[in-house]
C-alpha cells in the first residue's frame, strides 16, 4: 500500500501514490457512504469510471450498488497453456487469420444461435434475461470491443498462451442500465440526500435480489462467452499444429460483486475493474497489446479485501488517445517487436501501448497483493 487518506468517513487505502482528480472523488464518494464497510481499496490500475474508479474494491453491509459492478457485468479474463515452444510468424498469421473468420468482434454477432449448452440455466425471475436471452444466444462466443482482445503470448516458461479479455455483451449491459435507473428512482423516494450514480438496493427489497439474481446470471454468461471463444482458439491452433495439447485454465471476473466475509463482516464485496487474489489463487494481470501479462498468485492481503488490479489501467482517455498520439510512432513499438498488432488507424490509439500506464511499474506497486508466476510477451493479438 502506497497511501492512506483519512479524511472521511471511512479511509481510503491506495495501492497507487498518484490518483486522477476525478478518481479521487469518486474514492471519496465511497468512502462518505453509509452502507461502505472498513475501508475503501483502490488498485494501482486505478482511473476514473462511471460512479466507482476502475480499479476499486469496496465491502456494502446489506447493500448492492449496480454502478459498483458496472456495465460490463461478468467482464474479466481466461488464459490457457499449450504444449507449444516455438512458433513462426507465418503460422501466427495462419491462426490469427483463422480466429478471425470463426470469433466475431466488434458489433459483430453470430448469425447462427451457438449451441444452448453455451447458455446458463435461467432460474427464478430474470426479466432481462429472459427479454435478451435470444438475442444472446447470437453473442455468446463474441469478442466486442474497447479493450476486449484475444492475445497469443510467449511465457517465461518456454510455452505459447492464449490469453482472452471480453465480458457478458448485451445482455450484461442492458442489465445494467436497467437496474441503475430502478436504483436510482428508488433512491430518490427512500433517501432525502443519494449519490445518483451510486444508487443502492438494501438486501430485504426485491429489487435487490432480482438484480443479484440477474447479475449473476451474467457473470456465469461472461464466463461461458470467454470459454466458447477459447475452445474456437483451440481449433485454430490445432488446424495449424494438430498434435497440439492444452492444460491449465484459469478464469477470473473482476467486474462484479459477491457474498464474501471480511475482518469478521458478512459483506457483499463489489470489484469493479479489481481481481480477487486470494491466498495461492491464480490469476491474470495483462499489459497493453505491447507490454508483458502476468499470471500470478494471489497474497491474500486482507487489506486490499484480496484484490489485486486487472491490468495495466489507463493513462489517458479514448478520446485523448486518439487526439494525442502519433500514429506511426505507436505502431512501430509494436512492429519493431514483430507483433502482430490491431492498430490500423487514428481510430485505433485509443488501445495504443501509450494510453496505458506502465504495466512493469503498476506490478511493483502491488508485490504485496500477488507474486509472478509466469511473465507473457504480447505475439499476435486480435481486437475489437
Amino acid at each position: 500500500m502506497q497511501k492512506e487518506i483519512t479524511s472521511e468517513r471511512i479511509p481510503i487505502k491506495l495501492w497507487l501514490s498518484d490518483l486522477e482528480e476525478g478518481a479521487l472523488q469518486q474514492a471519496k464518494n465511497l468512502a462518505n457512504l453509509d452502507i461502505a464497510f472498513r475501508h475503501i481499496a483502490i488498485m494501482p490500475d486505478s482511473h476514473q469510471g462511471f460512479g466507482m474508479p476502475i480499479g476499486g474494491v469496496l465491502a456494502a453491509i446489506d447493500a448492492i450498488i449496480p454502478n459498483a459492478v458496472g456495465v460490463d457485468i461478468g467482464c474479466g479474463m481466461c488464459s490457457l497453456r499449450t504444449n507449444l515452444t516455438e512458433i513462426d510468424q507465418k503460422n501466427l498469421k495462419n491462426i490469427m487469420g483463422l480466429a478471425r473468420k470463426r470469433i466475431p468482434v466488434g458489433f459483430k454477432h453470430h448469425k447462427q444461435k451457438q449451441d444452448q449448452k453455451w447458455m446458463p440455466e435461467a432460474e427464478g425471475n430474470l426479466p432481462i434475461v429472459e427479454q435478451e436471452y435470444d438475442s444472446a444466444q447470437h453473442q455468446v462466443g463474441t469478442l466486442g470491443g474497447g479493450n476486449h482482445f484475444i492475445e497469443l503470448q510467449k511465457g517465461s516458461d518456454g510455452y505459447l498462451w492464449i490469453m482472452i479479455h471480453s465480458g457478458s455483451r448485451n445482455i450484461g449491459y442492458t442489465v445494467a442500465r436497467f437496474y441503475n435507473e430502478k436504483a436510482k428512482k428508488m433512491n430518490e423516494i427512500w433517501y432525502s440526500d443519494f449519490q445518483k450514480d451510486l444508487a443502492w438496493f438494501p438486501s430485504d427489497s426485491e429489487e435487490f435480489h432480482q438484480y443479484k439474481a440477474e447479475m449473476e446470471y451474467c457473470i456465469e454468461f461472461a464466463f461461458n462467452n470467454r470459454k466458447l471463444m477459447m475452445e474456437r482458439m483451440k481449433e485454430c491452433i490445432a488446424d495449424v499444429y494438430p498434435e497440439v495439447k492444452f492444460s491449465g485454465f484459469i478464469n477470473k471476473p473482476h467486474n462484479f460483486a459477491a457474498d464474501e466475509e471480511h475482518f469478521g463482516q458478512e459483506v457483499i464485496l463489489h470489484r469493479k475493474g479489481a481481481t480477487r487474489a486470494r491466498k495461492d489463487e491464480l490469476g491474470m494481470i495483462p499489459g497493453s497489446q505491447g507490454s508483458p501479462s502476468y499470471i500470478v498468485k494471489g497474497k491474500g492481503n486482507k487489506d486490499s479485501f484480496e484484490s489485486c488490479s486487472h491490468g495495466a489501467g489507463r493513462t489517458m482517455s479514448r478520446n485523448q488517445a486518439r487526439k494525442t498520439l502519433d500514429l506511426k510512432e505507436e505502431k512501430a513499438k509494436l512492429e519493431n517487436r514483430g507483433i502482430i498488432h490491431a492498430i490500423r488507424g487514428r481510430s485505433d490509439l485509443d488501445e495504443a501501448p501509450g494510453s496505458y500506464k506502465n504495466i512493469e511499474e503498476v506490478m511493483s506497486l502491488q508485490h504485496d497483493l500477488v507474486s509472478v508466476e509466469v511473465e507473457l510477451q504480447p505475439l499476435a493479438v486480435i481486437k475489437g
